[in-house]
């Protein structure tokens, strides 16, 4: 089966909202072995809206629409569907009923848009939205499958999830498996020269999905052959990469680095604590992101300023004067002030130059110094990154956590 993924809104054509639907949706797609041809971002017109569908049914036996189902006038795309397949609207009682739970909830009068948006297409089946107000629709003519779904990410997924995914799997003729091996501090090209010759007699699919300080390493395997065939040749692959870039991975699938910080941190009953300059307050955040982080983290100090470097965590004025506070001494200093400060067992601390502004000669924009220890050890190490700002940033929080990561292993 090919698939098109049509997203309906002038907000996703002129920069103002990103299209993360579309990567969600192919990620779930390819997991069912459907063949992904095409991405569209469309206007919200009747027009556009119609003639994407006709390309996309010239291309594809599936097409997934995101966008254009609220209650405002600007959401046309059931009506477009409507014409395009020439039915007539239908009220759907089940979904006046659910708004009004919704509403009486939530004590929002009901308004005649609202009653509006509970017209539907005759010939669509309705999928539950236990997230919103509008439905999912499901059309099927000819072997075609259309799809229509709200554009509000978490409506998307949930319509997704347990109403379209369930109906495609009894569609999919193909079996696919999939593993995603998470790895940090090792960047693409360096990967793809350890594994590649590794994995020249393993017939599976290879993807490399890098971000910033990061390389996931997506192994996929489909056919027609039974599952358990698929899943032994899969672990195969996975165990060739895992045992060639070894220490550089840290989780699968939808492991997160600072969830595998986490659970290292409880295993090891230590507590946590920052001290942020460049990043502030960054790291703390990717921390405490994760549930349950109140049992390993004490808290963050942003030490922006040279004021708070000096009075709070002790970082001597000499120390600032002489070497800075990019330094590898103000740093270490920083740690040891966020052990004492913050009465943890562990800390990290970070100062750079995010820029875009602010470097020199010796210390170039993207220059950033991060220290990790605890009260007997502390190492720290200089790094040099971008000169975006904000890309800088998310490199420092990464390589620091995976500092700490490194830190807590041989500890």
């Amino acid at each position: 089966m090919k698939a098109t993924i049509l997203a309906v809104g002038d907000e996703i054509l002129v920069g103002q909202t990103l299209n993360t639907n579309a990567t969600w949706i192919s990620d779930k797609l390819s997991e069912l072995g459907v063949q992904i041809v095409w991405h569209m971002s469309i206007a919200d017109t009747t027009e556009a809206i119609q003639k994407a569908i006709d390309l996309s049914f010239e291309q594809a036996d599936l097409i997934i629409m995101t966008g254009g189902l609220g209650p405002t006038k600007d959401d046309i795309t059931k009506k477009a569907i409507a014409d395009y397949y020439g039915v007539d609207f239908t009220f759907s009682q089940e979904t006046y009923d659910e708004i009004v739970r919704i509403f009486e909830k939530r004590k929002i009068p009901m308004t005649q848009a609202h009653y509006d948006q509970c017209q539907m297409p005759s010939n669509a089946l309705l999928m539950t939205n236990e997230m919103g107000t509008a439905p999912g629709m499901w059309f099927q003519e000819n072997n075609k499958y259309l799809v229509s779904m709200p554009g509000v990410p978490y409506e998307m997924e949930y319509i997704m999830t347990h109403g379209v995914v369930p109906r495609l799997m009894n569609l999919s003729r193909l079996t696919y498996r999939k593993k995603t091996i998470r790895t940090v501090g090792i960047g693409e090209t360096s990967i793809a020269e350890i594994i590649e010759p590794r994995l020249q007699n393993h017939d599976v699919g290879l993807a490399y999905l890098p971000s910033p300080g990061g390389v996931r390493i997506r192994l996929s395997k489909q056919g027609r052959e039974n599952t358990s065939h698929l899943e032994d040749s899969l672990a195969q692959a996975v165990e060739v990469v895992t045992g060639a870039l070894g220490p550089y991975i840290y989780g699968f699938d939808d492991d997160e680095l600072e969830a595998h910080i986490g659970a290292l941190l409880k295993q090891k009953n230590l507590m946590l604590g920052t001290a942020e300059s460049c990043t502030g307050g960054y790291i703390a955040h990717k921390i405490t992101s994760i549930s349950g982080s109140s049992g390993y983290f004490k808290g963050s100090i942003i030490a922006y300023s040279n004021a708070i470097k000096r009075n709070i965590l002790a970082v001597p004025s000499e120390t600032l004067d002489i070497y800075g506070a990019v330094s590898q001494e103000t740093v270490e200093q920083m740690v040891r002030g966020a052990l004492q400060s913050l009465s943890c067992d562990v800390a990290i601390s970070v100062s750079g130059i995010s820029g875009p502004t602010g470097g020199s000669k010796d210390k170039p924009v993207g220059t950033v110094w991060i220290a990790v220890g605890d009260r007997s050890r502390v190492s720290s190490k200089r790094y040099l990154f971008t000169k975006d700002r904000i890309v800088n940033i998310k490199y420092t929080a990464v390589y620091a956590l995976d500092m700490l990561r490194k830190f807590l292993i041989g500890r």
